[in-house]
């Protein structure tokens, strides 16, 4: 099974990659088929904008291929669930990761109780058959909002995410507590559970 990861965002495909090793499937950046197309992620949900990225790859994908989509961002208890489905511009279109983390720590300012502070990474991950049809995953991982960024790993709010549990943002944890925490990790355990189910079916069907 050919799988295409449909996004520009090369943090998300090494990311990808790393968690879905041991998949009996092939995966391919965007760049393998033309680069990530333009799109406008004007969904009112997750599920809706990795739909919209995962149909955009899929029409200029090679003929068989399949394509997987996520779509993730961070929600915050105290501003109504935002920055959510805006998370990489919710400091404008183009905004930078410090940008963004910029703008969030100046609306939590005030809040120093850490259950006002709470906060998680959603993600949602959309794959997409070569006929089409759409299968979604869900992962969430609960934490708190620091007061100040702090290590040097990781991107986006990592510095300023505390999973629960921890005393340390995911940006002082490191990939390997990420890979194991993080919202992104735990839709795909999921997703690594469907790939294995469709490769055992196909593997019987021709046996």
């Amino acid at each position: 099974m050919r799988v295409y990861l449909a996004t520009g965002n090369e943090h998300k495909v090494e990311e990808l990659r790393g968690l879905l090793t041991d998949c009996p499937v092939a995966l391919y950046s965007a760049k393998a088929c033309g680069g990530m197309p333009e799109v406008i992620e004007d969904g009112e949900t997750f599920a809706a904008n990795a739909m919209i990225k995962a149909k955009a790859l899929l029409a200029q994908a090679p003929i068989g291929a399949w394509v997987l989509a996520d779509d993730s961002g961070l929600e915050v208890d105290f501003l109504g669930g935002a920055p959510g489905v805006r998370s990489a511009r919710y400091a404008g279109e183009g905004a930078t990761d410090q940008q963004n983390v910029a703008k969030l720590l100046s609306a939590m300012n005030g809040q120093p109780a850490l259950k006002s502070r709470a906060a998680r990474f959603r993600c949602v991950l959309c794959l997409l058959s070569s006929d089409g049809a759409a299968t979604f995953f869900e992962g969430a991982c609960e934490g708190t909002i620091a007061r100040a960024p702090t290590g040097k790993t990781g991107f986006g709010y990592d510095p300023v995410f505390i999973p629960q549990g921890f005393h340390a943002s995911f940006a002082e944890l490191g990939a390997a507590a990420k890979a194991e925490l993080s919202h992104r990790a735990l839709a795909v355990a999921a997703l690594r559970a469907h790939l294995k189910a469709l490769t055992d079916a196909k593997y019987d069907e021709t046996n």
